[in-house]
């Protein structure tokens, strides 16, 4: 998952994603471990380590995209390839919060999660961040709301 990967349509105002390639495939069950493919700016941890991935390396490489997207940088970058799968591996990102100061916190917090090292402390699956989502589309629209009243 990188922004290359991701078309808006504007005459349906719908966002698609073209490609959904976390693994290389060996046969219709199974994939090759210990094999480093992708963009290595939006690579997963486990997945920069050459580990067994599943849906989660591809939440966080949304993850590292919704970060650019918000901030206009990268969380991660390295003067080398070794130097960023260091960082991506070991280094925590950048606050946003320092970044953009006047993004909402559970923002924030979302992508904090998704960014973290550990696949187990991401969200479980697409669902589950997309439910995250709307319930802080729903806070930025309440928030504007009351501000606007004001």
């Amino acid at each position: 998952m990188k922004p290359g990967n991701i078309i808006y349509d504007r005459e349906t105002a719908m966002v698609k994603v073209t490609d959904f390639g976390i693994a290389c495939l060996t046969d219709a069950s199974r994939t090759r471990t210990g094999t480093v493919l992708g963009t290595p700016s939006y690579m997963s941890p486990e997945q920069a380590a050459g580990k067994k991935l599943d849906g989660r390396s591809d939440l966080f490489s949304l993850g590292v995209t919704l970060y650019q997207l918000l901030t206009g940088r990268l969380p991660f970058v390295g003067d080398s390839f070794a130097n960023l799968i260091y960082r991506i591996t070991t280094q925590k990102h950048p606050a946003i919060k320092k970044i953009r100061p006047s993004l909402n916190a559970s923002i924030s917090r979302i992508i904090n999660r998704t960014l973290q090292k550990d696949p187990d402390q991401r969200y479980d699956n697409g669902a589950e961040l997309s439910e995250a989502l709307l319930r802080c589309q729903e806070k930025v629209r309440r928030t504007r709301k009351s501000v606007g009243r004001a």
